[in-house]
């Protein structure tokens, strides 16, 4: 699947025209949002926690240079190799000599979104290495050749009677739409490619700078098939993904799970420190941590924007969303979607390519009350809105628009005389107007005949006006 932002309206028409896929990201959604309320309820002092998950976050994007070189040192004294990517095609050709100099001939990948932002998967592919996603969201998003649909749910958007059928067509086995036939089916098929497997590939949701240690959170353990059970073990990082102390992980393991899962632990939580000892003769086990940049720099210098860096990919900020619940993920055209997609699309892949992104938004808000981290996504997508009228890109209709109301705000005469326009007409035609593209699914109120001027001077005759009890007296 080959998604381009710029393509979104078109992406936005086929979702909304989609009713299985809106029903399947309207019930996913509500349910995430309901298990997600119930735990928060159990946690009295919540929003303390998401006051000092904000404050270690902006500490650490703050003091970024010192923590990442901490967490290099610490990293290689456990026995781990790091690797600086500036961007997505070093961070590729890093990934590919790493497996070259291995013989590395098949590959299994647990969940990362990194790794998707540089579409790892096609490049390995490309060179002949066989590279298989265990995740069961993942793997099955694989099977379509489709990118994730969420953050935390990468085939939120899929009925169990798709994912049947893909089962079938793809795998070759007896249709059911039985969660746990389709697990089972699923766990069988990755047994022996696990096993098989020459390299594991990961992300990290955290990398503590005191210990050099990486941080996975999982509910299905193949995050840790896929860490111990190969003898190369590459991580690819962030450079956001760093934070302080194990103390500082504390706060997030209490955050993050009710945040994307509506779970108060995950199944799993992995700290990898250096390569693991294994029993059983094997060759020299290998850890590598790729420390990718790939636009985030250019981020961090921004001194408002910076914040949504702070984003731990929880995904509760799609689930709070009236936009996403609508559409899904895949109409935003990019690995990252969502309220905190809007933001990233046109910081990492520049204003053109992400001119729609910062519209997708309602700015109700229910993505900052919902982010565990406080990021405060509506002002950001203000900021980005800006820049992007700023730029230039924009639609003509919107440039004509926006130059002829200038045009007329400036004589306030012409002013006048043209806001009464719409007023005549509304007595000649008194249904709401037609507005093309706008009013096919829903309907704009109707002018006031008397509008405002009129209604405002109408106002300071009454005041001027003595009162009956004024005159008695």
């Amino acid at each position: 699947m080959n998604l381009q932002p710029t393509h979104c309206k078109q992406y936005l028409k086929a979702a909304l025209k989609n009713e299985p896929l809106r029903q399947a990201v309207d019930k996913a959604t509500r349910t995430a949002l309901r298990k997600r309320a119930d735990k928060v309820r159990r946690i009295p002092e919540w929003e303390d926690l998401r006051r000092q998950a904000h404050d270690i976050k902006r500490y650490a994007m703050l003091h970024l240079d010192e923590l990442l070189q901490s967490f290099e040192q610490q990293a290689q004294k456990n026995g781990a190799q790091i690797h600086w990517a500036v961007d997505a095609q070093q961070a590729q050709q890093m990934i590919l000599d790493i497996a070259r100099q291995n013989n590395v001939r098949s590959v299994v990948k647990s969940k990362s979104l990194t790794t998707e932002e540089i579409h790892l998967n096609a490049f390995l592919c490309r060179h002949g290495i066989k590279t298989t996603e265990t995740d069961l969201g993942e793997y099955i998003v694989q099977l379509l050749d489709q990118i994730p649909s969420h953050l935390t749910a990468p085939a939120l958007h899929l009925s169990r009677r798709e994912i049947g059928a893909l089962f079938e067509e793809k795998l070759g086995v007896e249709y059911t739409e039985d969660p746990e036939e389709l697990l089972s089916i699923a766990r069988a098929r990755l047994r022996d490619t696990f096993l098989a497997a020459d390299m594991g590939i990961s992300g990290a949701n955290f990398a503590v700078a005191e210990t050099g240690s990486l941080v996975i959170l999982e509910n299905e353990a193949n995050a840790r098939l896929s860490i111990d059970l190969p003898n190369i073990h590459v991580a690819v990082v962030g450079i956001e993904k760093v934070i302080p102390t194990l103390q500082d992980l504390a706060v997030f393991l209490r955050l993050l799970p009710p945040s994307a899962t509506g779970q108060k632990q995950t199944v799993y939580v992995n700290l990898v420190s250096g390569p693991l000892v294994h029993v059983r003769e094997r060759p020299s086990r290998q850890v590598h941590v790729i420390i990718l940049d790939n636009g985030r720099s250019n981020i961090l210098a921004d001194p408002q924007l910076y914040e949504t860096l702070f984003c731990i990919r929880c995904g509760a900020c799609l689930n709070a969303c009236p936009v996403y619940q609508q559409v899904g993920g895949h109409a935003y055209g990019w690995v990252y979607m969502g309220p905190i997609g809007a933001t990233l699309i046109p910081q990492y892949l520049g204003k053109q390519k992400g001119r729609y992104a910062p519209f997708l938004s309602s700015l109700c808000g229910a993505c900052f009350e919902a982010c565990p981290v406080r990021i405060n996504i509506p002002h950001h997508l203000l900021k980005l809105r800006h820049q992007v009228v700023q730029t230039g890109h924009t639609g003509i209709i919107e440039k004509m628009g926006m130059k002829i109301w200038s045009l007329t705000a400036r004589y306030p005469l012409i002013y006048r005389w043209v806001t009464r326009i719409p007023a005549v007409l509304q007595r000649l035609y008194v249904k709401p107007f037609p507005v093309p593209g706008y009013t096919k699914h829903r309907s704009i109120a109707t002018f006031d005949r008397y509008g405002f001027r009129k209604r405002y001077k109408q106002f300071q005759e009454n005041e001027k006006k003595p009162t009956i009890q004024n005159q008695a007296l």
